[in-house]
């Protein structure tokens, strides 16, 4: 397993920005025992969390539906049961518009088996645009909007300043990989592929 040991610094963004990440604002960071705290590890953009005895859950993960404000979004409650492709992203974000058509693909792909991709709008107030974006790119899959990142808090310690980031979930909500950069689909299928496969394992 590769654990992360150290706090996330400039290596993380000047690897995030040479990536093609959009770096703005100041990280949410929230501690708490039981569920997952992100910590890079020496700056890597990719990290993989095995075995999956040692995952953590995500806390609560909720918010305003973007394209319907007044219907609230439950990752856990939604979804119970399937694995779930955490984007962070903003249309204001040139690499988050450029990977959404991988994005979808994954969503036409995997939703059949069991998997949904889960957007977060950051920081986006005119919610018009990111709405726009959404219907004029034939996004199926739900994103809360979150211009305050008052969802995202709920990623304890991720670092929100750069985006676009992809969080995948297995099916109990544990973090089971994460990437700190513009990802494809291509990129992502083996992963999501394997996470799908795994046994639920007991409480």
């Amino acid at each position: 397993m590769r654990r992360p040991k150290a706090a996330l610094g400039a290596l993380f963004l000047a690897g995030a920005l040479a990536t093609g990440g959009c770096a703005t604002g100041t990280d949410a960071v929230v501690t708490g025992p039981e569920t997952f705290e992100f910590v890079s590890p020496d700056g890597q953009l990719e990290i993989h969390y095995d075995p999956p005895s040692e995952r953590k859950p995500v806390a609560t993960l909720t918010g305003p539906d973007l394209l319907d404000p007044d219907r609230t979004l439950n990752v856990q409650e939604d979804f119970e049961g399937q694995v779930v492709i955490l984007n962070l992203w903003g249309q204001w974000c040139g690499p988050c518009r450029a990977e959404s058509d991988d994005l979808q693909r994954l969503q036409d792909e995997f939703e059949p088996q069991g998997a949904t991709v889960f957007g977060i709008n950051l920081r986006d107030p005119n919610r018009q645009k990111p709405v726009d974006f959404v219907e004029d790119n034939g996004i199926t899959f739900p994103s809360i909007w979150d211009p305050s990142n008052a969802a995202v808090a709920a990623l304890r310690g991720f670092p929100t300043s750069v985006v676009p980031a992809t969080i995948i979930l297995d099916k109990q909500h544990r973090v089971a990989a994460v990437y700190l950069a513009e990802i494809t689909d291509d990129k992502l299928r083996d992963t999501v592929s394997a996470i799908l496969a795994e046994e639920v394992e007991p409480v």
